[in-house]
Order: structure tokens, then C-alpha cells, then sequence
């Protein structure tokens, strides 16, 4: 399980009382999904379902300088370049209740590919400790009563989605508390197909 969305990690290197901004780092879902799965974690009574993409997490929310932006964003692009467009099969949901109360939809395939991904970002600007071991999934219900979640699970234990995984967005919290995509980071290993990601 990874961190929520709706949680802010504030960076280390960030003064005290400093204005930040608020940014994150996912494989966005992309359409036709990505409408329904707002739609179905509107229907559970989530009040970010329409101001939170659909995604899978790969660092947490963190806070950092408006000035170190652009500094995140190219690490971003020097680490995804190390690494190769892969397939993300999406099938099915869970829960990660009792621990925390939220649904999501399961990552079948290209689980493996993403925690190597996450690693390798999570490094320089990024480097943080997860509160929780890395479970990649697209949230579908969070923090709402476990009837509304219960049916999210019933309604979408048929989903499927299929799609490759070309980069990586970096995603800024705006302040009407709208997700927003501001730089996308190609995969572009120069090694075999499937290659896993290049060094640490």
C-alpha cells in the first residue's frame, strides 16, 4: 500500500513556513478508463474523485521550493530515460481494509515493472522512505463508508484495461486542489524490449 494522494510528504529541504508546491508522480490511466474510473469513485461518495486523475502511484505526494520544480522534472527525464515502455494490465478490485479504507482496482500485470520504476526515482530530489511497503493500484474509493466501497468492488470486479506505459507524468497540486499533469517523462531504455530499468 502507497501513501494517499490526498497526503503530503513535506520534503526535507524545504524551510519551515516556506511556500510549496505539491507534486506527485504516476502512470496516468488513459482513456477510455480513466472517465469510467471517475465515475465509479464519484459513485462511492469520494469527494476527490473528480479532482484526482486515475493512476498508479510511483512517488508519494511531496512538498517541495517552487524553486526546485523544474529540478524534480529533469530528474525525472534523466531516470525514466533509463527504463522501457512496458504493459500495465489492469483487472479486477481489492481493499486494503482493515488497514486502511480504501478500494482499488488491481494491477495484473506490470506490477514488477512499476516498483522498478518507483526505485528508481525515488533517489535525489525524491529520496524519501515509503510509509508502506510499494503496492501499485488505482484508487477507486478512499476514506468513505464500507457499503460505498463494497459496491465499488462488486461493480468493478470485471474491469479490465490493457494500454503500454510510454512515461511517466509529474502531476502538481493546483490550489483549487485539482491534480494536474505539468510534465511528462518519456521510457526510453536503449536496451532489448522489456528490459528492466537501467542501475539504481
Amino acid at each position: 500500500m502507497t501513501t494517499s494522494w490526498d497526503d503530503a510528504v513535506l520534503d526535507p529541504d524545504t524551510p519551515a513556513g516556506a511556500d510549496g508546491v505539491t507534486l506527485g508522480l504516476a502512470v496516468a490511466v488513459p482513456e477510455p478508463w480513466a472517465g469510467e474510473l471517475v465515475e465509479r469513485r464519484a459513485a462511492t461518495g469520494d469527494p476527490v474523485a473528480r479532482s484526482v486523475p486515475p493512476h498508479v502511484t510511483l512517488v508519494p505526494p511531496l512538498v517541495v521550493a517552487p524553486g526546485q520544480v523544474e529540478a524534480v522534472a529533469a530528474h525525472v527525464r534523466e531516470r525514466a530515460a533509463g527504463c522501457e515502455p512496458f504493459v500495465l494490465h489492469l483487472a479486477g478490485a481489492g481493499t486494503f481494509r482493515p488497514v486502511s479504507q480504501v478500494s482499488f482496482v488491481r494491477v495484473a500485470a506490470g506490477a514488477t515493472e512499476c516498483d522498478a520504476l518507483q526505485s528508481r526515482l525515488r533517489c535525489g530530489p525524491l529520496a524519501r522512505e515509503l510509509r508502506f511497503p510499494y503496492h501499485p493500484h488505482v484508487t477507486v474509493g478512499h476514506d468513505v463508508p464500507d457499503a460505498a466501497l463494497d459496491r465499488a468492488e462488486r461493480d468493478l470486479a470485471g474491469f479490465e484495461a490493457r494500454f503500454t506505459v510510454e512515461h511517466v507524468s509529474l502531476f502538481r497540486c493546483d490550489a483549487d486542489g485539482v491534480w494536474r499533469v505539468v510534465s511528462l517523462a518519456p521510457l526510453a531504455a536503449d536496451g532489448g524490449a522489456g528490459a528492466a530499468c537501467r542501475g539504481a
